[in-house]
């Protein structure tokens, strides 16, 4: 097989809406319910194999609150795929959305992909955000719509995760250029990222 190509992808959304037990979902990490507020942006790694090519997946988790949203747009850039979340529990979150969408097109434009996740589908009965609203927003959004639970839907967010990879590969014709990109924590130091238990090596 070839080089892994590096594709970075990133999380962003309000804070509590779920974003790292996604990403421990994306690489087989135990579903955290005490999870504390991310205060940092750092990055996992994950491997994923389309095609008989492997693609080195860079996931950035990134932190929500009001006091880090000026350095989050550091690290949004360069990023090939972005994953906007929300807390169907919190209207808040849904309608924070729309600052995270202005904030990414307006460094990137249109070149990622771009998904919409509304987060712990397992808590429906104090759900706030109906999955039409959140259907409708992506499509408004140019974005793919995913209605998950970090707990309860592991498998299903690794599906969604290596739809998006296929469809970034489609949208580029199935050339990727290499990204070079260091992991950088909100506090200026490097972050070298943890690395998922694969088969798959670059």
């Amino acid at each position: 097989m070839d080089d892994c190509q590096d594709i970075k992808t990133i999380l962003v959304g309000m804070s509590g809406t779920g974003k790292t037990n996604i990403i421990n979902a994306m690489i087989n990490q135990p579903f955290d319910s005490d999870q504390i507020t991310t205060q940092t942006s750092s990055f996992v790694d994950k491997y994923i194999e389309v095609n008989k090519k492997k693609y080195h997946i860079e996931i950035w988790d990134t932190a929500g609150q009001e006091k880090y949203k000026s350095l989050t747009k550091i690290f949004i850039k360069d990023s090939r795929i972005v994953i906007f979340v929300y807390d169907i529990t919190t209207k808040a979150s849904f309608e924070e959305v729309d600052y995270w969408v202005n904030t990414v097109k307006e460094i990137l434009g249109d070149a990622p992909v771009y998904a919409l996740a509304g987060n712990k589908k397992d808590l429906f009965i104090n759900e706030e955000v109906e999955e039409d609203l959140g259907r409708e927003k992506a499509e408004k959004i140019g974005a793919l719509f995913k209605l998950t639970s970090a707990k309860t839907e592991r498998n299903q967010i690794n599906d969604f995760l290596k739809e998006l990879l296929e469809e970034y590969i489609k949208k580029n014709g199935g050339s990727l250029q290499k990204d070079e990109a260091k992991g950088t924590s909100l506090d200026g130091s490097i972050d070298n990222g943890k690395k998922e238990k694969s088969k798959f090596k670059c």
